[in-house]
């Protein structure tokens, strides 16, 4: 993977609406800023119950998208990460549609996993509070058959999602072909998405057992055959981060967003620094992505008592009500369990507003994101420092629809004139470029109110100091022989030297 800032976008949200248009955008608007990008799922329905991750057909481009060698011309000149679906498929795809017509006679009878292959004889009420559960109902659906049987299946997401027995033969093979397409069409990094429930077995949580990095490690090899990538999304307390960093290529930094949000909230690094000094190097830092700001990376582990969080409960809760406030509230009607397609471990807001729309301290957030260890990500509303997109939520009752803009060509071009999308830019060609950012990371000496984050390689390093009080910082890097010093956004392309 390319040292080099990463772009994640719907392509359908972002531009003119397809594969073509969104390479053209790649390559001309955005010429030089993405070393890769990882396109949401583009397979057949982008449109469906979860928003393209419910896939009909999971070896198909959506054809109002293009086709797959759309996908490979883009490959071409950016590198591209896909998402591997790895828990569920839709209920209208070719596969579950056979086995409602046939049952057991179905040659897809053993794709999917059903509540008796788990709970033979029945479940207790204690194992069934037990399930970890991403969305607020039952992980089970009743589904009739041809011959008007029922079956119990489980649908861990939405009932239009049914999962995949992943330990099955037909499951394995199931995710060779998909994977074996994504290769072919010059796909270099697959995103496990939904892999923590992959496997099931009564009398646990049925979220990452040992048996669950058994199946990363089989995925994982799969792709290291064909010459590919993995990493790895899983939202769960911080020590899974740890433990699948050290069995995959990149994991996600998702404690970074809200540990960044709560030092500028409260003035305080500690949490921040301490993090810095163990999360995994071979991270893909973000601070916005398609889902909300997450909560639970951060938080105690409920099963563990042992496992305490990053923040304390009241140190979270006064994160969670700062970013209500600076939202104008709209983040908490957004967020909760009324809301259609929520996780219950997400606060619905876009990043930028839960800073208050303040322009430089987004900016400084994302300093400390590129300037922080991995490789970071920019989601593409965090891009255009978006706002809230109130009317989708209205209308569409999603609080998830907040943070989901859909960016005309020319509303792109629009924000691009905005002074914090202008210094936004030059960041990331700055992070793109400085040779010092393939080196090591570091923290300096500081008060538990600053922050010094440092990059360095030989000759080439970089220095940034934060007074967290004041908001205050100074930016200083190596230029040649020189040192140069920056302490203000309003200047940043111009001392640096990039248009």
């Amino acid at each position: 993977m390319k040292n080099q800032v990463q772009l994640i976008a719907y392509v359908d949200r972002f531009g003119n609406g397809d594969l073509k248009s969104f390479s053209k955008l790649l390559t001309e608007v955005f010429e030089g800023l993405f070393g890769c990008v990882h396109l949401l799922p583009f397979f057949r329905p982008i449109d469906g119950a979860d928003t393209g991750f419910d896939p009909i057909d999971h070896t198909s481009v959506d054809e109002r998208l293009g086709d797959w060698d759309d996908i490979e011309g883009i490959t071409t000149h950016t590198d591209v990460i896909a998402d591997l679906i790895v828990n569920h498929i839709s209920t209208r795809s070719r596969e579950f549609r056979d086995y409602l017509a046939k049952g057991d006679e179905s040659e897809f009878s053993e794709l999917f996993v059903s509540y008796d292959d788990v709970f033979p004889g029945g479940a207790s009420g204690a194992e069934l509070i037990a399930i970890y559960r991403p969305r607020p109902q039952l992980p089970f659906s009743a589904k009739t058959l041809g011959d008007q049987s029922k079956r119990l299946l489980w649908t861990t997401f939405t009932p239009e999602q049914v999962d995949i027995d992943l330990e099955s033969g037909k499951g394995q093979e199931y995710l060779v072909d998909v994977m074996g397409k994504l290769c072919a069409s010059g796909v270099k990094i697959l995103r496990l998405d939904a892999v923590g429930y992959a496997v099931k077995r009564r009398g646990t949580s049925c979220f990452m057992l040992p048996e669950t990095f058994g199946v990363i490690d089989a995925i994982a090899q799969e792709a290291r055959t064909l010459g590919m990538e993995v990493l790895v999304e899983v939202h769960s307390h911080y020590t899974t981060q740890l433990e699948l960093a050290r069995r995959v290529d990149w994991v996600y930094d998702f404690a970074l967003p809200p540990l960044v949000l709560h030092a500028f909230f409260s003035g305080s690094t500690k949490a921040l620094k301490q993090w810095f000094e163990i999360c995994p190097r071979n991270s893909i830092s973000v601070l916005d992505t398609h889902d909300g700001i997450g909560i639970i990376d951060i938080t105690a582990s409920a099963d563990d008592p042992k496992k305490a969080g990053l923040l304390s409960r009241a140190e979270l809760d006064g994160m969670v009500e700062t970013i209500h406030r600076n939202s104008g509230g709209v983040s908490r009607e957004a967020t909760g369990l009324g809301k259609a397609n929520l996780d219950v471990y997400q606060i619905n807001c876009t990043y930028y507003d839960a800073m208050g729309g303040i322009d430089h301290d987004y900016l400084l957030a994302r300093l400390i994101q590129f300037i922080g260890p991995g490789i970071p990500q920019v989601y593409y509303v965090g891009l255009m420092a978006g706002e809230n997109d109130v009317s989708a939520f209205g209308r569409t009752g999603s609080g998830r629809e907040i943070n989901r803009h859909r960016y005309s060509l020319d509303a792109i071009r629009k924000q691009l004139e905005k002074p914090v999308v202008k210094a936004l830019m030059c960041m990331i060609r700055f992070r793109n470029s400085h040779p010092g950012f393939g080196g090591r990371f570091s923290l300096g000496d500081s008060n538990d109110q600053e922050l010094v984050l440092q990059r360095a390689r030989a000759q080439h390093w970089i220095e940034l100091r934060i007074d967290m009080a004041t908001k205050r910082f100074l930016l200083a890097f190596s230029s040649h022989d020189a040192r140069v010093e920056i302490d203000s956004f309003d200047v940043f392309c111009a001392v640096i030297g990039i248009d």
